[in-house]
């Protein structure tokens, strides 16, 4: 009996030991977790850009291309050039048959001939009619009526050689000749066809200025003016860049491709070619001072986009809510919430908390402003 009384006076102090002991444990591993310091990644906010580079690729021409045709109808006979093929001023290009216009000149010569021969007779008999009328042998209305016959003959031999002089243009016509010096860039019709006045036969791109042909979208074009400086690459040459200078901007934009055509003049260098391959690049000024990160580093917090931001001093992190403006294969672009120079913890936002401290791992990644990222090309 004595035996059993002594244990049960010694449970309670048994128990109030296990209870410290629980105590001590739990405030160890309050102790323990108090303490960690979660390494992470990070990536620091660089300094944003005011400007962006557009780049569009175009292709090489001549400031001038003349589609050039015929001023008559015919049958073509001849085509002189070919496609890449230098002509001279006054060179030949091809001709149509002049048999018809041959005999028009024939007639018209003739008709001008029998007018010339009526003027003859008509004039003789006016001076007669003058005569006459001197001496009082014929009266005033027969000199009259002579000279009016005179004024008629003149009038139409006049008319005969203006059209022989039409015939021989006409006939001048079955010859298609360059106008300047230029190369062939193509020919739209060739031995055999019939081609009425005026349809295009042979194109040439005249020697000169070149300058390069590009297709602007429309939430862009206001970043090209008429005058404004750009750069010039060469997919064939890599260590040929130019300075080019926007010559033209169309006033309307493509009605299929919603597309602006910007024509770029270049400095004359004989090492470019027509039809190559250019890149023009501009510099256009950023509205807004986007930042990108990646997209690991975006978390959510009470239905607000967050990042958490890295005090250097304290090696804490803080919840910060941000603005994103847009989503990016690349990352995401923050309108609002950061500034250059911040840390963003980059990957694990899961297992952040306010205060956590932390042990950056690595180098320190500087993000892109969004105005690097967001080159635009188009081919």
């Amino acid at each position: 009996m004595s035996l059993s009384r002594s244990i049960l006076r010694k449970l309670p102090v048994a128990g109030l030991i296990v209870a410290a002991l629980g105590l001590a444990g739990c405030s160890q591993e309050k102790a323990e977790v108090k303490d960690i310091i979660r390494p992470v990644k990070v990536v620091e906010i660089a300094q944003a850009h005011d400007t962006r580079t557009l780049s569009y690729s175009g292709s090489v021409r001549a400031r001038t291309e003349s589609a050039l045709a015929f001023r008559v109808n015919g049958k073509i006979t001849e085509r002189l050039v070919d496609i890449g093929q230098h002509v001279a001023s006054g060179d030949v290009l091809a001709r149509i048959d002049p048999i018809d216009y041959d005999l028009s000149v024939k007639s018209a010569q003739a008709a001008l001939d029998a007018a010339e021969r009526q003027v003859e007779t008509v004039e003789l008999a006016r001076k007669r009619a003058e005569q006459l009328f001197a001496k009082n042998f014929a009266p005033k209305s027969q000199l009259e009526q002579a000279t009016l016959t005179y004024d008629q003959a003149v009038a139409t031999r006049d008319s005969a050689r203006s059209s022989l002089e039409q015939a021989k243009n006409q006939a001048g016509y079955t010859d298609l000749k360059a106008d300047r010096d230029g190369i062939v860039t193509a020919v739209s019709a060739d031995v055999g066809q019939v081609v009425g006045s005026g349809t295009p036969v042979v194109t040439v791109a005249v020697d000169g200025e070149k300058e390069v042909l590009i297709a602007v979208p429309e939430m862009e074009i206001a970043e090209f003016k008429p005058g404004k400086i750009v750069k010039a690459g060469f997919w064939s040459d890599d260590a040929l860049a130019l300075d080019g200078k926007v010559r033209e901007v169309a006033g309307s934009a493509d009605p299929q491709s919603r597309t602006f055509a910007v024509r770029v003049s270049l400095p004359n260098d004989p090492r470019v070619l027509l039809g190559m391959t250019a890149s023009v690049e501009a510099s256009a000024a950023n509205e807004r001072q986007l930042v990108s990160i990646p997209l690991s580093a975006l978390a959510e917090q009470d239905s607000r986009s967050i990042v958490w931001t890295v005090d250097r001093g304290a090696d804490t992190v803080h919840a910060r809510p941000v603005t994103v403006a847009k989503f990016a294969a690349d990352g995401v672009r923050v309108a609002d919430g950061l500034k250059p120079g911040d840390v963003v913890v980059a990957a694990g936002t899961q297992f952040m908390t306010e205060n956590l401290k932390v042990k950056l791992t690595g180098d320190t990644v500087q993000s892109a402003s969004a105005g690097d990222s967001d080159t635009r090309q188009v081919r």
